[in-house]
């Protein structure tokens, strides 16, 4: 059942708006939330995927610490204005399964292999000083330099330069 749920709210989450319409974009604050909404297990998964090249008392290496505990206490609050931003995004065909309890793991579980399976176990100790660096800031604010760097990784890459860094559908700044 688990995965025939997957298959559907991915394959809605992806789906175009039927009606032809003005491409539906993300504020900062959607963005920002659906990124706080991935954070805890993007890092639980870079501490697995790293665990051989750091030391044991690096923060992401602990799947249930402090760190763990502030953004996924940040992702519940952030949830309701992520699920939102993806119906917004959304076919409106959607919007029942968003709403079930099976929308936010199956999103996670899309979006996390995505961004850690990019990781080269050579970045490993960059990623651990980043997050250390990153730690004393509360999560939202993590969350909005996660979505201006992935805006500023876009833009170079019109630019000429190869990111990699899947678009993010952002309304233009007012």
């Amino acid at each position: 059942m688990m995965r025939l749920t997957t298959m559907f709210v991915t394959m809605a989450l992806l789906a175009a708006p039927a009606a032809a319409q003005a491409k539906p974009c993300l504020n900062n604050a959607e963005a920002e939330s659906l990124a706080l909404v991935a954070l805890p297990e993007i890092i639980r998964e870079t501490g697995r995927v790293c665990t051989a090249r750091l030391p044991a008392a690096s923060l992401i290496r602990r799947p249930d610490g402090p760190l763990i505990l502030k953004y996924q206490q940040a992702a519940d609050r952030a949830w309701p204005s992520a699920k939102s931003a993806i119906i917004k995004l959304s076919d409106p065909a959607a919007d029942l399964l968003l709403a079930s309890d099976y929308a936010r793991p199956v999103l996670t579980s899309i979006v996390v292999p995505l961004i850690v399976g990019r990781i080269d176990l050579n970045d490993c100790g960059t990623i651990d000083r980043l997050v250390t660096q990153l730690e004393p800031l509360p999560a939202r604010n993590t969350a909005s330099i996660v979505v201006t760097v992935l805006q500023y990784l876009k833009m170079n890459e019109r630019g000429g330069g190869k990111s990699g860094v899947p678009a993010l559908p952002m309304c233009p700044a007012a």
